[in-house]
Order: C-alpha cells, then structure tokens, then sequence
C-alpha cells in the first residue's frame, strides 16, 4: 500500500506535488484560529461575568441607599421636631413629604421608650421598646410583615420607620439591576424580593448563576444578589477546535512527504556509509536515493568528502608512520650512546692509576646506567602509551648494580617486592637515580647488610617506594652530607617528602591509574 502511494505520488506532476506541500503549510494557521478563538471566547466569558457581577453591585448599592436615604431623612426631621412645643408627627410628616421617595411612617418616642405620635402602621415588632441613645442607628427585619424597620436616635428621645418589600422592589426596579434573586438578612431573619423578568439565554451561550454577597448599612444587615451569566457555550467551544483537524491531515502529509523524501533516502545513505570499509574500495551509495535531486547531490558530496577523507587518512598514516620511525631512530641512537658513554667509562676505570679514581668512574658509569635503563624501558613502552613501567625498570637496575659493584661488595644482596605500576618519565629517573645512590651508599659503605626495594599503590595516583638497608642508621656522619644533599633533591623532584627511619627511606611516587 505505501508503495503504491509512493509510486502514485511520484508520478504526480510538478504542480501537483507543490499543491500537497502548501496544504501542509496552513497548520500555523489553524493554529492561529484556535488561539484567537479561544481568547475571544475568553474574553467574552470574563466580559459577561463581569456584567453580571456589575448587576448584583448595582442592586445592593441601590438597597443600601434606599435605607441610607430614608435613615437620614428621618434623623433630620425628627432632630428638629420631637423637642418642639408644638405637634411633632405634624412637623415630621410635613418634613418627610418634602424628600422624595420616602415613606411618611413613622413612630415618634420619647427617652424612655413612650410613644408620642405615630403615622401609618403601628411598630408592633419584637424590638418596638428597644432604646437607641443619640445619633445611632438600628435596623432589624420583621419577616412577618415583610419590612424593614430602623431606628434613630435623636435628642429627646427617638424615631422609627420601616420600608416595606414593595418599596424595595421599586428601588431594585429603577435601578434596571437584573438579579435572579434578592435577599436581605439581620441574622435573625430575611426578606426575600422576588426577581425582575430574566431574558431567556442567546443561543449558543449558557447560564450560570453567582452569588455576591456584601455588608451594607454599617454592618447591620447582610446583602445577597443572585445574578445569571451567560457562557458561550461548549458544543460552541468545541467548533472551535475544528482546525485540528486541519492539523491533523497537514501533520499526516508532512510524515508522508518527510519519509519518503528525506528519511527513508537518508537511511539507506546513512546504512551505507555505516557498511563502509576503506579497504575495500570507494564507498558505493544505493541507487535508489528518491526523486528528490537534492538527496542525491547530498550523497555525491558525501562519496567525494568519503574520497578525501581516505586519501587525508593515508596520508597521515604514512606520515606518523615515517615519525614513528623516525623516534624509534632516535631513541635507539641514544640508548646506544648512552651505553658507550658506560662502556667508555668502564674502559677508563680499569686503566685507571689509583682506587679513588677507579671508584669515580664506578659512580658515573652506574649513574649513567641508570639513565640508559630508563630510556630503554621509556623506548620499549612508546607504542602504549602508558609510560614507563616501575617493575622491570627496578629489576634491571638492580641486576646492573649488582654487577658493577666493586670486588668487596660483590655479594650484596637486592631484595625485590614489586608492584606492577607505571608512571611519567621525569618520575622514572628521578626514582632510578635515588635508587642507585642508596644503594652505592650501602655497597660502599655496608656491602654485608641487605637492600631491600619495595614499590605498591597507596591510591588511585599514588604509590609508596620503600629503601630498606642496615647502611641507612639514624644518625649519619658528616662525610655523608653530600648523599644527604642528593638524596633529598632527587625526593623534591618528585614533589614528595622523604620520610626517614633507621634503616629505610620512604617516598610517594605518582603514578597511573590502574587499567580497567
């Protein structure tokens, strides 16, 4: 089936392929029409919470200033009438006439409670004594009478009103607050106001209902607004997710495009030059390499690059070949002229005319020796890499020495305990050289006393070189400051302190880690 697909795909016509490839392109698109979409219904989501919340602030400020409006207009006309000689209720209710929208009942009382006048309906409620002292205020709801009742105080005494269910009706009405339900609570009881006509939700949006809730009349009485918001609705949220299918398909075509052009090319491409052998000739890419001419200009490159990077590799490898040569050349020139430096000062020493000079040359030549074992075990461990090794270094150069102490010393005894390490050459001389001067000092000075030479690792980079001869007492006189001298200068070139004891020194010598 795929390869059908493919076949029909690559025998569509120039235009027809570029018709596919652009209708793959309208993805950010679609893309683009989810977002805007999404904001905007977002946008008018929170607009219209935003209105419906609105509407239930509007409803219960318009409460609160209906029991604000008439709290006020009772204080002031029954402040300058209940102390006059003359009627009060007459004074009050012309007083109250003269503001709009406020109801004229009222009950007027004295300090102690005693009713002087009323008008309209009597205060019958189970707060008709309460006293309330000069300039306070008490509200309170009879839900039997569906009313609110306030009380103010005044000098001389005190006067109550009451605004009826309708009355706030009326004020929610002129205030075109359009609220689900209304209630308005002291604690103790409730007035619930029936809703103002709701228009039937826009198609396409939902209802939803909130609730705000807000103290008015300094705490005295609870507001509770309900309100409806219209949402747009889901199934209409969900066509706006229609563009994913339009993702969907541009996301199929681009596989498609993407595996048959690109991938499945660059995989054959990519197996072959993984197959790829230098030895056995150039390297062949597949020939089938897709329609696409770009692919196959690629793997052109890739064979010419192939091609340069063979003869680039040939030619390196010829030249580190002649280099190996070469330092295989050199090194091989100066072991050997370090060996006739020796042998020149062997011939010397037994030409020589006098003890002292012929123990002269013994030194140097040792010394000498030394150094030609270090560059022979460094010549030999070129080709790893891996520096030189302690082991037969240390055996080689104690077989020498044993073999060019004098006649006195010629039964000295070297024992070995070695552990198999490696390290840098710098470190290899300087550990042959202090080698060679103990044990010089103890053939020359105590041939009978053994030597012996301990090496193993204390750490992943370290290791600890024990000298152990009876020649090495604690106390040692003056003709051996300058072995002191040597012996210590060899131990700071290997960046470690000398640790002393009767009978043995002790240095840390770096080394290479141990190999996996």
């Amino acid at each position: 089936m795929i390869h059908k697909l493919s076949h029909w795909f690559q025998q569509l016509p120039t235009a027809g392929k570029l018709l596919l490839l652009l209708t793959a392109a309208i993805l950010p698109l679609g893309l683009v029409l989810i977002l805007a979409a999404s904001s905007g219904i977002d946008q008018a989501n929170r607009a219209l919470e935003g209105r419906a919340t609105d509407q239930g602030r509007i409803a219960i400020r318009s409460i609160d200033s209906l029991i604000a409006r008439n709290v006020l207009a009772l204080r002031v006309a029954a402040n300058a009438a209940i102390n006059d000689p003359g009627d009060p209720c007459e004074q009050v209710q012309r007083s109250l006439s003269l503001s709009p929208n406020v109801p004229d009942k009222f009950i007027l009382r004295d300090q102690v409670g005693t009713e002087l006048c009323a008008r309209g309906q009597a205060d019958t409620t189970e707060r008709s004594t309460l006293l309330v002292p000069p300039g306070n205020v008490r509200l309170w709801i009879s839900p039997s009478k569906g009313s609110l009742y306030y009380r103010v105080g005044v000098y001389g005494g005190s006067a109550t009103g009451s605004i009826d269910r309708e009355d706030m009706r009326e004020a929610l009405a002129a205030a075109r607050a359009e609220t689900d339900s209304f209630i308005l609570s002291d604690g103790n009881g409730d007035i619930r106001l029936s809703s103002p006509a709701v228009e039937r939700p826009i198609a396409g949006f939902e209802r939803d209902t909130r609730v705000i809730e807000r103290p008015i009349a300094a705490g005295q009485l609870l507001a509770r607004s309900t309100v409806s918001s219209e949402r747009v609705a889901s199934v209409d949220r969900a066509i706006t997710l229609l563009p994913v299918l339009m993702w969907i398909v541009a996301a199929f075509l681009s596989w498609l495009v993407v595996r048959t052009f690109l991938l499945a090319p660059l995989r054959r491409m990519s197996r072959a030059i993984a197959a790829h052998d230098p030895d056995d000739g150039a390297l062949v890419l597949p020939e089938k390499l897709g329609s696409a001419i770009e692919i196959r200009e690629l793997g052109a490159s890739f064979t010419r690059a192939v091609e340069r990077i063979e003869r680039s590799e040939k030619n390196m490898a010829e030249a580190l070949e002649g280099q190996r040569k070469l330092v295989r050349e050199v090194h091989h020139r100066v072991k050997n002229n370090l060996q006739v430096v020796a042998s020149l000062l062997n011939i010397h020493r037994r030409s020589a005319g006098s003890d002292e000079a012929r123990d002269a040359y013994s030194s140097i030549g040792r010394r000498v020796d030394a150094l030609a074992v270090v560059h022979r075990n460094h010549f030999a461990e070129l080709e790893e890499n891996r520096g030189i090794a302690l082991r037969p270094l240390l055996s080689e150069l104690a077989a020498n020495l044993r073999g060019s102490a004098p006649d006195h010393a010629r039964m000295l005894d070297i024992g070995l305990d070695l552990e198999s390490l490696n390290t840098t050459q710098d470190v290899a001389v300087a550990t042959a050289f202090l080698t060679t001067e103990i044990v010089e000092h103890a053939m020359l000075t105590e041939p009978d006393a053994p030597v012996t030479l301990s090496l193993h690792r204390t750490g992943d980079l370290t290791a600890r070189f024990v000298l152990s001869t009876g020649a090495l007492s604690e106390q040692m006189g003056p003709e051996h400051q300058q072995f002191e001298r040597i012996v210590a200068g060899l131990a700071k070139q290997l960046r470690s302190p000398l640790g002393k004891e009767p009978g043995s020194y002790t240095v840390d010598l770096p080394v290479f880690p141990a190999r996996p």
